[in-house]
């Protein structure tokens, strides 16, 4: 036997119904919430009715009743069956999940009676130890469907090594940290161009003003320094499996320093074997 079964699990509203749609679109036997129980006698039955070595795909979570309790049981025994197993955890920050929940106005199936937010931290509790045993972990707080798509047909093609998506997003100080954010750096100790009467209706998207920032001796200092710490921490995230890196920089309101920083960045990031995507959060702000 050579077939293998995707266990997709994680947090409520962390992507997995989005992420089963692209193995789905793959040719992947998708099921979802099937009883944990039920799996191994599926599987054997199934086995007549699929294609030969196709690959399944079965989303498991706290829905299904007994499956904390059980899921080591049968995941050995699917392994003692001669299946290959990867599990797939799925997870976003807490304000990214409150946020999904609060559009699409569902109940978390562990908050009957409490908030969102409780729900959320009763069901990291609750997962913790099947996180530890994921074969991969899909961050997905920054993730839209076409990313998570990417994300997921990444995967599916690996072979050694995981491809590293670099999120660079600029932001201002003044309307918070990005939530999600990896590594974060302050320019704020660049000379601020909104003082200089010519440059202030500008952004970093106007080569005048991005040549005002990139031409200070601190700011070629910060570069060369960011360079050389990219350098060094990307091959390591992505030896330990890291599939997504949100690099954020800040200044006073993200329209100037910020915003020159990452398009510089952009146009010449030091690690050639990664996705990049920019994202100037605050540059219509303000």
């Amino acid at each position: 036997m050579n077939r293998r079964i995707l266990i997709m699990t994680g947090l409520s509203g962390s992507g997995k119904s989005t992420a089963a749609r692209v193995l789905e679109d793959q040719g992947f036997f998708v099921v979802d919430n099937l009883p944990l129980v039920m799996l191994p006698d599926f599987m054997r039955r199934a086995g007549e009715g699929l294609t030969p070595n196709a690959d399944v795909a079965v989303v498991i979570d706290v829905r299904n009743r007994g499956f904390l309790t059980d899921y080591e049981k049968v995941f050995e025994q699917l392994r003692q069956d001669g299946y290959t197993l990867d599990i797939l955890f799925f997870e976003a920050v807490d304000t990214v999940l409150q946020r999904r929940y609060s559009e699409t106005r569902r109940s978390h199936p562990l908050a009957v009676s409490e908030t969102v937010l409780d729900g959320i931290e009763k069901e990291r509790r609750q997962l913790h130890m099947l996180r530890d045993s994921a074969t991969k972990i899909v961050d997905t707080s920054n993730l839209n469907s076409r990313h998570l798509r990417d994300l997921m047909l990444d995967f599916l093609g690996e072979e050694h090594e995981s491809l590293l998506i670099v999120n660079l997003e600029s932001f201002g100080y003044r309307y918070g940290l990005p939530p999600a954010a990896d590594l974060v750096f302050d320019v704020r100790f660049l000379p601020n161009p909104h003082y200089i009467d010519e440059l202030r209706p500008l952004t970093g998207l106007d080569s005048t003003l991005r040549e005002y920032v990139l031409s200070q001796q601190a700011c070629r200092d910060f570069r060369y320094h960011l360079d050389h710490l990219l350098g060094f921490l990307l091959p390591h995230y992505r030896a330990e499996g890291k599939s997504y890196l949100t690099v954020a920089i800040g200044c006073t309101g993200g329209r100037h320093r910020s915003v020159s920083i990452v398009e510089d960045l952009y146009s010449s990031f030091p690690e050639a074997d990664v996705v990049l995507r920019v994202n100037h959060r605050d540059i219509d702000k303000g």
